[in-house]
């Protein structure tokens, strides 16, 4: 016996090479939106079919046959990292991929949709399609537990049996475009503002050097002297944005260079020394014996040791403890590890996920009084991606901060 052409196998079949079809289409870059979101449901139903409706009578290989595609179609939409929901005409779910699942932990299969998403917009635009027959698009967005953004795309299914088409969502996730392009807004604007104070500052000066002071020796050798600090501030800043940019360029790029990162280290402690004692801060350096050799640029190295120590001079306590060890990751093998530990107030916990954004700062006004430009630890990141190494802070309020720096540790080095 032959199955029927609209029996749940056959339609099962067919949903399966019209999903194929689309996702090879889709990566040829020839197909819009609505193919797709039409491929995606394709697969809804096929699935749904085959295993909610009674199969006919079949012989042995046409089964194993049918429910092979049904395992395919199944596994095909539970690889589509995008949520995707099937509803019927009266907006009650007939099936849904594990991201959907996972996005709205309170939805149901055979439930409408509404108690697990409370958006006017999307259940309205169900309503649109299913009245129209166009597909449309809206935006669904979450707080909770995290705050998201989707568009949501929503468009009709004819159905085989000719009762009236059903509703596939295929909700496409907007958060990383969007927290890029706030950066990016958020970068331009930090970057205007930095610039813009020192300048206003330097041109307030100028003018007043020009106007009544211009016979004043006392005010004219005050006023020199703040223009220097405002024009260094500018300097600063706009070598560390050059920085940054150069590190970002090459950040795709692996060091081929061996460095001892024990002796940058030591470098950096012996420069930061005059700085610590003008600030009645005590550097302590604890390293074994023998080199720690890492692959790595040495001039963006000895930033990333700088940063964090002069961090650690200027807003930690009393104490700097500069320790290099070495660890064993079950993942990425051997480490060398740099921790930075001092004793000062500590950091929030709020702040610590925003300490490495450009610009960020836990304390804006002491940030800038210490000649801070809030691209610090931005540095550090990224010059950490190029070297593929890992950067942790851990934090106590009232018991100091711990940055901890891993980076792989060469293979052809001589334990001491």
């Amino acid at each position: 016996m032959t199955p029927d052409a609209r029996s749940p196998s056959a339609w099962t079949g067919a949903a399966i090479a019209a999903a194929l079809v689309g996702l090879f289409l889709a990566l040829r870059g020839s197909l819009d939106d609505t193919t797709i979101l039409v491929g995606l449901a394709a697969i809804c139903v096929g699935g749904s079919l085959g295993a909610r409706r009674r199969l006919p009578v079949l012989p042995r290989p046409a089964v194993a046959a049918a429910a092979d595609r049904h395992a395919v179609a199944e596994a095909l939409l539970a690889n589509i990292p995008d949520p995707v929901i099937l509803v019927d005409r009266r907006a009650v779910v007939i099936e849904a991929n594990p991201a959907a699942r996972a996005l709205l932990p309170l939805m149901r299969l055979r439930h409408p949709l509404s108690f697990a998403l409370r958006a006017p917009d999307v259940l309205d635009g169900i309503e649109e399609v299913l009245r129209t027959g166009a597909p449309l698009k809206t935006v669904y967005g979450t707080r909770v537990p995290l705050e998201r953004a989707f568009e949501v795309q929503i468009g009709a299914l004819p159905m085989p049996d000719g009762s009236g088409p059903n509703v596939v969502l295929f909700l496409r996730d907007l958060t990383a475009a969007r927290r890029l392009e706030a950066m990016r807004v958020d970068f331009v604007a930090n970057a205007s503002h930095e610039l813009r104070t020192p300048l206003a500052s330097l041109l307030g000066f100028i003018e007043t050097l020009q106007g009544p002071a211009r016979n004043d020796g006392p005010a004219r050798e005050r006023f020199l002297a703040i223009m220097r600090t405002q024009a260094q501030r500018m300097t600063r800043l706009i070598d560390d944005l050059l920085s940054l940019s150069r590190i970002e360029l090459r950040e795709h790029v692996a060091p081929t260079r061996i460095v001892d990162l024990g002796a940058l280290a030591r470098q950096m402690v012996d420069a930061q020394a005059p700085l610590a004692v003008e600030r009645g801060v005590a550097i302590r350096l604890e390293a074994g014996e023998g080199t720690y050799p890492v692959l790595g640029d040495p001039d963006e190295l000895l930033r990333v040791v700088e940063n964090l120590i002069e961090n650690a001079v200027k807003y930690g306590g009393r104490t700097v403890s500069v320790a290099l060890s070495r660890d064993t990751d079950p993942r990425r093998g051997r480490q060398v590890v740099l921790d930075v530990r001092d004793d000062g107030p500590g950091i929030s916990p709020e702040h610590i996920p925003r300490l490495t954004e450009r610009f960020y700062r836990v304390d804006v006004a002491s940030s800038r009084q210490q000649g801070g430009t809030g691209l610090g630890l931005a540095i550090v990141k990224h010059s950490l991606n190029r070297h593929r190494g890992r950067l942790s802070f851990e934090s106590v309020l009232g018991a100091g901060t711990s940055v901890r720096v891993s980076l792989p540790e060469h293979p052809g080095r001589d334990d001491p």
